[in-house]
């Protein structure tokens, strides 16, 4: 396939003045990233993409940075709502911070039934994709929780803390505070460990790994998530603990991908898929494991590694109605609207993806860094097409600062 040309050429600088101020030459750059020094020097020139959140998340590893450095800031200023999530999260990253069970909390806490009903609000606010909502919530709750695991009731506490770390940490990830995001997960994994429930450790590992291969670690994603499915297969009799394998079997899947290991990645998705025909579509901890969460994070795959023909050939068989929650549908949309604007004369129905998911999610398609560069490629093709209205409306809700 022909490289598409970068629809942000400031891109392609950033990374040119981070190279020379380094005094590398490209070759030696390129092979630091994992890439050729032609696919380097393309992108430097602007000649090729760097949209693939690999591709990007390599380069700037190899520079000693990170991606939103070299993509640009990742949230729109113009976006009210993801600016408040923003703001939101510095308190929660500090209630994170004073959250160390190995300390004690001081203060009282209100009766554990409303906390568990305020933990089951900021799950749902998050699978609605309200951020501002959920940054609001968590510090709060998140002290509260720290206080009652020193109390008669620690184990339920602990559980509930689980799950409002984990809740953290997805969010987190969502505004694009990665470092803060694996803060998150090693506190959901404190509140496991303490536990000593399987399941649960197994789900905070399943947070943990989902943190770092975000953030680009991808073997540390790998080893994470590998690791814990081994442990919990010793225990998969038990409650919830299928659905949990299933989903520490997906970020191997990705992990696998960020590491450039193709065929280990599709053999993992297909263990999950063979174990997600066996457990239905699910709701346990929040996770929507089964056969169509499963085809969901294949199209994001096979969107990262470049096979947009077959990450669309997955989205048309997916059942999407079968997990009705706004953080999975978003990223359907979005996955397959990014596959199709690879594709040529798609670009009518990548917008109107890319306007369902606005609908449904605005915070999360204002903040996407991927989103955002499917629209600048779409938005230069129009230029030189009948661009439309709506993908104008679309690009000035994103791209204007």
């Amino acid at each position: 396939m022909k490289p598409r040309p970068s629809a942000d050429p400031g891109i392609g600088g950033r990374i040119r003045v981070r190279r020379l101020t380094r005094g590398w030459s490209i070759r030696f750059a390129a092979s630091r990233a994992g890439v050729s020094h032609a696919t380097w020097s393309r992108i430097e020139r602007g000649i090729q993409a760097a949209d693939n959140r690999f591709t990007l998340a390599g380069i700037a590893e190899a520079l000693e940075c990170s991606p939103a450095e070299l993509a640009g800031s990742p949230v729109p200023a113009a976006d009210p709502e993801v600016l408040a999530a923003l703001v939101g999260a510095d308190a929660v990253r500090r209630a994170l911070i004073d959250g160390d069970l190995s300390e004690p909390a001081e203060g009282l806490a209100p009766p554990l039934g409303d906390l568990e009903r305020t933990a089951d609000l900021a799950e749902s606010l998050l699978h609605a994709c309200d951020y501002a909502a959920v940054t609001r919530i968590l510090p709060g709750l998140l002290h509260d929780l720290h206080i009652e695991t020193a109390g008669p009731h620690a184990a339920r506490a602990l559980r509930l803390l689980c799950a409002a770390t984990s809740t953290a940490s997805s969010v987190l990830r969502s505004l694009g505070l990665l470092a803060d995001a694996w803060l998150a997960g090693e506190r959901c994994q404190q509140a496991a460990d303490a536990c000593g429930d399987p399941v649960l450790q197994g789900y905070a590992a399943y947070t943990r790994a989902s943190a770092a291969t975000t953030a680009g670690s991808y073997q540390r994603g790998l080893t994470l998530a590998e690791r814990a499915a081994d442990e919990l297969q010793r225990h998969v009799a038990r409650p919830g603990a299928a659905e949990v394998l299933g989903c520490l079997q997906l970020v191997c899947a990705l992990a696998s991908q960020g590491s450039r290991r193709l065929d280990e990645s599709r053999a993992w998705s297909d263990e999950a898929a063979g174990l997600a025909r066996r457990t239905g579509e699910t709701t346990t901890k929040g996770l929507f494991f089964g056969p169509t969460n499963v085809d969901l994070w294949r199209i994001s795959i096979e969107v990262e590694e470049g096979d947009p023909g077959r990450a669309v050939e997955i989205a048309r068989r997916t059942r999407l109605a079968a997990v009705p929650v706004g953080i999975r549908q978003v990223y359907y949309y979005a996955d397959t609207a990014r596959a199709l604007a690879m594709l040529r004369n798609r670009d009518r129905e990548a917008v109107r993806l890319l306007l369902n998911a606005e609908r449904i999610a605005p915070q999360h398609v204002h903040g996407s860094a991927d989103v955002r560069e499917t629209v600048r490629t779409l938005l230069e093709r129009s230029r030189h097409q009948a661009g439309g209205s709506e993908l104008r409306g679309l690009s000035a809700r994103l791209l204007d600062r």
